[in-house]
């Protein structure tokens, strides 16, 4: 069983709250869910577990949003979790190799976007950098949280995610096809957001021919291809970014760009 804390506009971490109460209990397996109105808060940071954080229960009779579940819609995001294609040794060497292309260092600040729960793993074995996990799946993110109490999680889109968290270092796009923004307001995002010499690494260890059979099978969750050359040297220039690397291979896609 996993206890959770939960509000309509978020979940605060330890140090914000003030006086200790039940909270409110998730029983697993957690819906994966996607909130119906983009324009609804998105959820903070998961807190401790409640014996540690003290924890405010949610009330859906004072909320002025009434039921905070009301507006949710379940989405099943595990498709992502399985790969098709590469065996476990491809696997490994392919992860290295994208997180790699960040030079992360242990006093990094990473934020991860549609990562798998594997590919967080290997990133916080890699180092011990700040974490940001950002996920459409609470269910997702619940199983991040349940390992790491350290790692910051945010629930919504990336565009989305709160400036003051910001400046990133390194920043993975890890499945690009599933971000419902275009890409002028992506990359206006990742420029506020991004260190000077940070990475964005958009990458898919699948590469381009699975995207396009997830994205007949799942349209209303892939709703894009992969961005080829052109299209990121165009947006690249645009955003003070530079093309560092490009692999667009049917089974490996990764190109690495770096904030200047």
């Amino acid at each position: 069983m996993l206890s959770l804390s939960t509000s309509p506009f978020s979940l605060l971490p330890p140090s914000t709250l003030s006086s200790p109460s039940p909270a409110l209990t998730l029983h697993r397996p957690l819906p994966l869910i996607r909130l119906k109105n983009p324009k609804t808060p998105s959820l903070l940071a998961f807190c401790s577990p409640p014996s540690q954080a003290g924890i405010s229960p949610i009330s859906t009779s004072s909320s002025p949003l009434g039921d905070p579940f009301s507006d949710f819609v379940e989405k099943d995001w595990s498709f992502l979790e399985f790969d098709h294609v590469n065996t476990n040794e491809e696997i490994e060497e392919k992860s290295k190799r994208i997180i790699e292309a960040a030079a992360i260092r242990d006093d990094s600040k990473v934020l991860v976007c549609l990562g798998t729960e594997d590919f967080v793993d290997r990133v916080r074995a890699s180092s011990q950098c700040q974490l940001l996990v950002v996920h459409y799946s609470l269910y997702v993110l619940a199983g991040v949280k349940e390992k790491y109490d350290t790692v910051r999680c945010w629930q919504g889109d990336i565009v989305d995610v709160p400036a003051k968290w910001a400046p990133f270092d390194a920043i993975f796009l890890c499945f690009f096809p599933a971000l419902p923004c275009s890409l002028d307001r992506l990359f206006g995002a990742l420029v506020e957001r991004c260190s000077p010499g940070a990475c964005v690494v958009i990458s898919y260890a699948q590469g381009r021919e699975i995207v396009e059979r997830q994205r007949q099978r799942y349209p209303e969750m892939v709703t894009s291809d992969l961005p080829d050359k052109d299209t990121l040297e165009k947006l690249a220039a645009a955003n003070s970014f530079q093309i560092t690397d490009f692999i667009d291979e049917p089974n490996f896609y990764l190109a690495t760009l770096k904030f200047v």
